[in-house]
């Protein structure tokens, strides 16, 4: 057998170098490098406005909490017509807490999504309905926390970048029903875990019998 020259050696060694395919078929399909990066750095992101919701939710329920004491003296007082003044005005600041609530929920639902990413296809599938979630949530932030909206514009303006490119590294297109289907069920499930929550956490609004005068209707 005769000895094989540089030349033919140099080659076959280049190319016993080369990923084989199984690693290139793992590269186009792994969110990893500048991809796997602005992911994170959305997770982060999503993560700071999940810790400013959960400051406000706190300052909304101690004013809550206020406004309740000053019911409860106004009733025992029986004086009626200014309990149902201040218990119109919880009334509507319990409105708010259910929005800041259902919209923190619907963030801690996107992230973890996001960390159970492993895949471009999984990225493609999660990153459509967290968007149009996301979208939601700024608009109905925008009353209560206005200063959010650009944060969460930025957010979903970075999300938005991720899924065209992991898009058009994977080769899949996105099913915009699907997705807005996954995103209602997102969206009405953290209105349910909102709602849970401040049964679980507030008592109830005062209740009013007109035969009997001004009653509280405090859970027990």
């Amino acid at each position: 057998m005769g000895i094989p020259n540089m030349s033919d050696f140099a080659k076959r060694w280049q190319q016993e170098s080369k990923p084989g395919v199984g690693a290139r078929i793992k590269d186009s399909i792994a969110p990893e490098g500048p991809l796997k990066d602005r992911l994170e750095q959305a997770i982060r992101q999503i993560n700071i406005q999940v810790s400013k919701l959960d400051a406000l939710s706190s300052r909304l329920k101690d004013r809550d909490q206020r406004l309740f004491e000053t019911i409860v003296r106004h009733v025992q007082k029986h004086d009626s017509t200014h309990a149902t003044v201040y218990a119109n005005e919880l009334a509507e600041l319990r409105k708010m807490e259910k929005l800041v609530e259902q919209a923190k929920v619907a963030m801690e639902q996107i992230v973890l999504r996001l960390n159970t990413a492993t895949t471009l296809g999984d990225v493609v599938v999660t990153l459509a309905p967290a968007m149009s979630v996301i979208k939601r949530v700024r608009a109905g932030l925008m009353s209560v926390m206005p200063e959010a909206e650009g944060e969460v514009s930025e957010i979903n303006n970075l999300l938005s970048g991720i899924l065209v490119d992991a898009g058009q590294m994977s080769g899949l297109s996105v099913n915009f029903e699907a997705a807005n289907e996954d995103a209602e069920r997102i969206l009405a499930e953290a209105s349910a875990i909102a709602e849970q929550r401040m049964k679980d956490k507030l008592p109830e609004l005062p209740t009013y019998d007109s035969g009997l005068g001004v009653g509280m209707g405090q859970k027990s």
